[in-house]
């Protein structure tokens, strides 16, 4: 079942994030060359995303149930100038992926952003993501550019 977001869901949403990122992680691929990078872990921060989308936009946030378990969500943002509703984040806890649940969540944030009069929705992923380069394409999505991404000690 595809449901709209609750307050009550954040902690929850906050560890699906980590489960689901782990390995596809920008924040963790800096861990793994600098080590800790701030005062905080790349679990910390993908909590940090997190709730940036809740206080960004809580109405673009679905969430999937399982006999009523959180199992995963999906967040968008709308930006009504350029009509492209930007999927920020989906998640799916790692045992219920490959069951549709990804499928649901994307139908049910296109709808949402065609409803908000989007007229374009975009979505990132790594090159590591093996799951998004394939899933993306599949559901209509066009790969429109790569990009590399460089960190440096100051």
């Amino acid at each position: 079942m595809i449901r709209s977001f609750q307050a009550s869901d954040a902690e929850v949403l906050k560890e699906i994030i980590v489960l689901a990122f782990d390995g596809v992680s920008m924040d963790q691929n800096m861990e793994r060359i600098f080590g800790q990078v701030g005062p905080t872990t790349w679990q910390q921060r993908k909590h940090r995303h997190m709730e940036a989308d809740i206080l960004a936009n809580p109405e673009g946030i679905f969430v999937a149930e399982d006999q009523g378990k959180v199992v995963g969500f999906i967040t968008a943002r709308l930006d009504p100038v350029t009509r492209i509703g930007w999927i920020v984040n989906m998640a799916v806890r790692p045992k219920h992926q490959g069951r549709g649940i990804g499928k649901q969540l994307l139908a049910k944030i296109l709808d949402y952003l065609r409803a908000q009069g989007m007229e374009y929705a975009k979505i990132e992923t790594l090159e590591q993501n093996e799951v998004g380069k394939v899933f993306y394409p599949k559901a209509g999505f066009q790969e429109i550019a790569r990009q590399i991404h460089y960190l440096m000690e100051l």
